[in-house]
């Protein structure tokens, strides 16, 4: 289907491609990407020929810097009471999507952009990237982003880089010491870096890896003997019978990162 604020495509290795495609307005969101991610999500949870995502952005100074002020988004503007974070639905967990995401931060990612790495599974960078919360620099109370990252920082890093708002950037080596990303590269080798980790992953088994995503992110908001227990059913559910009559291990050529 045609998208007016995002390109989506997909290969032949079963890894599709989304891209933020808002470089005017440094691939800020507005109502149409939120209602076109939903929809892009919606066709990678549904056919089966895609088993990886990449995240990505247009070309220029930032991946995204958050919400387009200059517009409006709303879900339900005739009923407030159904009414939520709309920056919440551009990720893929909550539109019901288990397949893993890797997402290429390049520039600025600042702000609501973190609706979309907050749900994501594997995030890299390029040696450019920098990120912030600029919510209280503007008088403005940060809510779902700095707490969606409360699974991937430590707490006295995201206090400090809401705090500081627009006075402070981590950049890509601090983010990397922190875990917020888990690679940094050249800005010319980001995307095929993005590719070729979502290529490895579309190999595997997709039961396998979207359980896999499903039973980690479940497990973020259980007590530990919980999380083992529920851990446990899925490779119930996802492991094939052939599993438990053969060696699970295969010779692979590892790569060291």
């Amino acid at each position: 289907m045609p998208f007016e604020t995002i390109l989506f495509e997909q290969n032949d290795e079963g890894v599709a491609t989304i891209t933020l495609n808002r470089p005017e307005k440094m691939n800020a969101f507005n109502q149409k990407m939120v209602e076109e991610m939903a929809a892009a999500w919606k066709i990678v949870a549904e056919d089966p020929s895609i088993k990886a995502t990449v995240l990505r952005a247009a070309p220029c100074q930032a991946f995204c810097v958050g919400v387009d002020i200059t517009d409006v988004i709303t879900l339900y503007p005739e009923e407030p009471i159904r009414e939520r974070d709309p920056g919440f639905f551009v990720g893929p967990k909550a539109n019901n999507v288990w397949k893993p995401v890797v997402t290429a931060i390049h520039g600025m990612c600042a702000g609501g952009a973190f609706y979309f790495t907050n749900q994501t599974d594997i995030i890299i960078c390029s040696e450019d990237a920098e990120f912030f919360e600029p919510h209280l620099s503007f008088g403005l109370v940060p809510g779902s982003e700095p707490v969606g990252l409360m699974n991937r920082m430590p707490y006295n890093e995201i206090i400090r880089m809401v705090l500081l708002g627009n006075s402070e950037r981590i950049c890509a080596q601090t983010a990397l010491r922190m875990s917020l990303v888990t690679e940094v590269l050249p800005n010319d080798k980001l995307w095929d870096r993005a590719a070729e980790l979502a290529t490895i992953i579309a190999r595997r088994a997709s039961t396998s890896t979207q359980a896999a995503v499903q039973v980690l992110w479940e497990s973020l908001d259980m007590p530990y003997s919980t999380a083992v227990r529920n851990a446990y059913r899925y490779t119930q559910v996802g492991n094939p019978r052939e599993w438990w009559d053969r060696s699970p291990y295969k010779k692979e050529t590892p790569t060291t990162r």
